[in-house]
């Protein structure tokens, strides 16, 4: 279990702002703190599960231009399974179950939007226990999951000695 506190937030809302910041970068912008600590800090939220580390690949770099959300109502009884199925796939960036009038949310990407088509209607359509899918076509991302800050409110709701804890 992992004791999260107020200066574990500085410095992962650092690395979110650029993942190869230095630690003796992190000591000069928050000041209060020295290089040793910061790089024991990280290590051990990496040991724990806290956070990772790694590159985000930009999907256009490499010609995937489109995105699409695609929800899909399945049975009861093959959520976990079809959703792990999804994630088995190479175009799907994102697959999550959810509660509610869909029981999967999944990304994909593609080259063009008939390369979106068929692995909706030939691919995840005729996997068993999918009843139904709804997609959209995604042309503009403006935050994504990567980019997210721990929020302020958050932050300021306990003090220096003050933690939260993870597992």
């Amino acid at each position: 279990m992992y004791e999260f506190d107020k200066t574990d937030i500085k410095i992962v809302n650092l690395l979110l702002e650029d993942g190869r910041m230095s630690a003796s970068e992190m000591s000069r912008r928050m000041g209060d703190i020295s290089e040793r600590a910061i790089r024991y800090r990280i290590d051990r939220m990496i040991e724990e599960g806290v956070i990772q580390i790694s590159a985000v690949v930009s999907p256009e770099a490499l010609g995937l231009n489109i995105k699409a959300d695609v929800w899909l109502e399945v049975e009861a009884d093959k959520v976990l399974e079809v959703a792990k199925k999804m994630a088995a796939f190479e175009n799907v960036t994102y697959v999550a179950c959810s509660i509610g009038q869909n029981d999967i949310s999944i990304q994909v990407v593609a080259k063009d939007t008939s390369e979106v088509y068929y692995f909706v209607t030939e691919v995840i359509r005729k996997v068993p226990g999918v009843r139904k899918t709804t997609t959209s076509i995604v042309p503009i991302i403006l935050k994504d999951v990567y980019q997210w800050r721990v929020p302020e409110k958050i932050a300021n709701e306990f003090s220096e000695s003050e933690i939260i804890i993870t597992k």
